[in-house]
C-alpha cells in the first residue's frame, strides 16, 4: 500500500482552498504544455500536442502526490481538449478557418465548460477522493506507479487520441461544409445534450434518494449509463468533423475507438461491479434496463 505523504493529523482543506490548489495546478500544467509547444517547427503538430498533454499530465501527477489525492487530475479530461483546439486553430493553414472551424470550437468549448462545471458542482474538495482511486490504494501494488501510469498518463494518451481528429478539422481540412459536417453537428451536439440531461437527472435523483437507491428516472430508465453513451458519442462526432474536412485522415478513428473500448472494458464494468455490491435491486434493474444504448425498459 502506498504511504500517505502527509505527516500527522491535518484538518482537510476547505472547498475554496481545494479549488485554489487545483486551479493553480492547472495553471502550471497548461504553462508547461505551452512551453512544450515551442518545439522545433519540423516536429509534427500532433506530436507537439501529445508531448504537451503528457507534460501537463506529469505536472498534475506532482500536484496529486503533494495533495495525496489523485482527484486533482479529474478535470484534465475536459480542460485539455480546449487547449489543443486553440493550438490547432492557431497553426491552421492560410484560408482554412471557416464555418466548420467555428462549429468545432463552439462544440468543444460547450462540452468542456459543461463537463468541468458538472465536476466542480459535485466535487466536495480535497477531503474527498474518487472511490476508484481509494480502492487502488489497497490492492497491494505500489499506488504511485498505478497513479502515474494508470490514472495520469493513460488518460492523457486517451484524450490525445480523441483529439487527433481535431487537427484535420481545424488546421488542414478543406473550407466549406457539407452533409457529413451536418451529421457531425447532430452527433456532437446530441452527445453534449444527452450527457447534460443524464447528469442533471442523476443529480436531481441523488438530492432526494439514499445512497443505496437506483436511479431509474428519465434516461436512466432506458440506459444504465446514458452519460457514458453521451461521452463516447462526443468523440465520434469530432471524428466525423475530421473526416468531413479530409477523408485521408480516416485513420484518426482510433481516437473514438479507444474511447469506446475504454468505457466498455474498464469504466462501465467497474461501475457495474460497485453498484452490484452496494445496491440490492441492481440485478433486477439490469434485467429490465439496457446497459448503454437506450431502449424502453423490459416489463417485469
Amino acid at each position: 500500500m502506498d504511504q500517505d505523504l502527509r505527516v500527522g493529523p491535518r484538518t482537510p482543506p476547505s472547498r475554496a482552498a481545494s479549488f485554489f490548489f487545483v486551479g493553480w495546478a492547472y495553471v502550471v500544467a497548461i504553462g508547461m504544455g505551452i512551453a512544450v509547444g515551442r518545439l522545433p517547427d519540423d516536429v509534427h503538430p500532433l506530436w507537439v500536442a501529445g508531448a504537451a498533454m503528457g507534460v501537463g499530465a506529469l505536472s498534475l501527477f506532482v500536484f496529486s502526490r503533494a495533495a495525496n489525492n489523485t482527484s486533482v487530475f479529474d478535470a484534465y479530461w475536459s480542460v485539455a481538449p480546449p487547449a489543443v483546439t486553440l493550438y490547432f486553430l492557431a497553426i491552421a493553414e492560410p484560408g482554412v478557418p471557416g464555418a466548420r472551424q467555428g462549429l468545432v470550437v463552439a462544440l468543444v468549448f460547450t462540452w468542456a465548460l459543461r463537463l468541468t462545471a458538472n465536476w466542480a458542482r459535485s466535487w466536495p474538495g480535497l477531503e474527498h477522493e474518487d472511490w476508484r482511486y481509494t480502492e487502488m490504494r489497497t490492492n497491494g501494488h505500489p499506488y504511485w506507479v498505478q497513479s502515474l501510469f494508470g490514472l495520469h498518463l493513460f488518460p492523457a494518451v486517451q484524450v490525445w487520441l480523441g483529439c487527433l481528429a481535431l487537427y484535420p478539422a481545424l488546421a488542414v481540412g478543406t473550407d466549406g461544409i457539407g452533409v457529413l459536417d451536418a451529421a457531425a453537428v447532430l452527433v456532437t451536439a446530441g452527445a453534449i445534450t444527452l450527457e447534460a440531461v443524464a447528469d442533471e437527472q442523476l443529480r436531481a435523483f441523488n438530492r432526494t434518494k439514499g445512497s443505496g437507491d437506483i436511479c431509474d428516472i428519465g434516461l436512466w430508465g432506458w440506459s444504465r449509463h446514458p452519460n457514458y453513451l453521451g461521452e463516447q458519442l462526443f468523440w465520434w462526432g469530432l471524428w466525423l468533423f475530421g473526416l468531413a474536412a479530409d477523408s485521408g485522415w480516416w485513420w484518426t478513428v482510433i481516437g473514438p475507438l479507444a474511447m469506446s473500448v475504454m468505457f466498455a472494458t474498464a469504466s462501465i464494468p467497474m461501475l457495474e461491479r460497485r453498484s452490484a455490491e452496494r445496491r440490492p435491486g441492481w440485478a433486477e434493474y439490469c434485467r429490465r434496463t439496457s446497459v448503454l444504448v437506450p431502449r424502453p425498459p423490459r416489463c417485469p
